[in-house]
């Protein structure tokens, strides 16, 4: 990979993270804090959806966005020929 393919791919990379990171914090500190008491009117499986935000949508929304991330950089992988399954080399 040379040196324009390799910026490209980080920068990429960079732009797929920072998407995904916004959405956790939107997720975390907007619905389970700044939005928590027009939230807490609605109900999700008997609790005030605030208050779940808060205790368990960030957590369940974070690992969402982990497999998000690990399927987007696999097809990124690919696509650059960046491969970690690569053969291994016998150096005796």
């Amino acid at each position: 990979m040379n040196e324009a393919q390799r910026r490209q791919y980080w920068r990429r990379n960079l732009r797929l993270m920072s998407v995904l990171l916004s959405i956790w914090a939107l997720v975390s500190f907007g619905a389970g804090i700044l939005f928590v008491e027009p939230l807490n009117n609605i109900g999700f499986i008997g609790f005030p959806l605030g208050f779940w935000f808060a205790q368990q949508g960030s957590i369940i929304t974070f690992v969402i966005l982990i497999a998000v991330y690990v399927w987007q950089m696999d097809k990124l992988d690919a696509e650059f020929g960046v491969d970690e399954y690569e053969q291994e080399v016998d150096h005796s």
